[in-house]
């Protein structure tokens, strides 16, 4: 994948793009999933409107600094990658008010961080990375994640965990309850919102045909 993928925005893309490239190479967060969230960012702003400069920055540098899911630092990892990116756009000479408001978007789109948007291009930003979260894409990054994470499939005993407290870091799919399926209500806006809403009943309908061919149904 190329800069011409982001067109008609190549040129910043291919700017940033080589400073995207985690240290550790991860399916969950390479340059697919740019791309992915590229798509999502614009299928809202097409609507919702929003700065497209911001837009792509904050969207090819919003992982720049990687922390794998189960460490303690997992939830300064958005703020380390706003501060890389405040020195790289700082450095390209973009003044500081969007240098700042690529830096906001990109702190605020974590989950774990907990910070809330507060401009409209933060709200983007969030919704389409949380979309890519949900839907067959988010089932698959779930189980990539596990797979490196060395967990689990399921519990055998208790599939359901209807005897048991979730253990989304021993089993992959109590990750669907502990935050997949939490997500969906979180969205900021309007047309975030209503994507997030088709790809949460796939989310539910995979859990329910997996449940099924396990024979796991309560």
């Amino acid at each position: 994948m190329t800069a011409l993928s982001f067109a008609p925005f190549q040129s910043l893309a291919e700017r940033l793009l080589p400073h995207t490239v985690a240290e550790r190479p991860d399916g969950s967060h390479d340059v697919s999933h740019l791309h992915r969230v590229w798509t999502n960012v614009c299928a809202i702003r097409d609507t919702e409107g929003g700065d497209h400069q911001i837009l792509l920055a904050a969207t090819l540098l919003h992982d720049c600094v990687s922390v794998e899911k189960n460490s303690p630092f997992r939830s300064s990892a958005s703020r380390l990658a706003a501060a890389k990116a405040t020195e790289l756009l700082a450095e390209m000479g973009w003044d500081e008010e969007r240098t700042q408001a690529v830096a906001h978007a990109i702190e605020a789109h974590s989950y774990s961080a907990d910070i809330t948007p507060t401009s409209l291009e933060a709200k983007i930003l969030q919704d389409a990375d949380r979309l890519d979260a949900l839907g067959m894409v988010g089932v698959a990054r779930l189980f990539y994640v596990a797979g490196r994470m060395g967990s689990n499939l399921y519990d055998p005993a208790d599939p359901q965990a209807q005897q048991r407290d979730l253990q989304d870091k021993r089993f992959a799919v109590d990750h669907f309850k502990t935050k997949i399926f939490t997500l969906a209500d979180g969205f900021k806006t309007p047309t975030g919102r209503h994507l997030a809403q088709i790809r949460h009943a796939r989310a539910q309908r995979f859990l329910a045909e997996f449940m099924e061919e396990i024979g796991a149904m309560s």
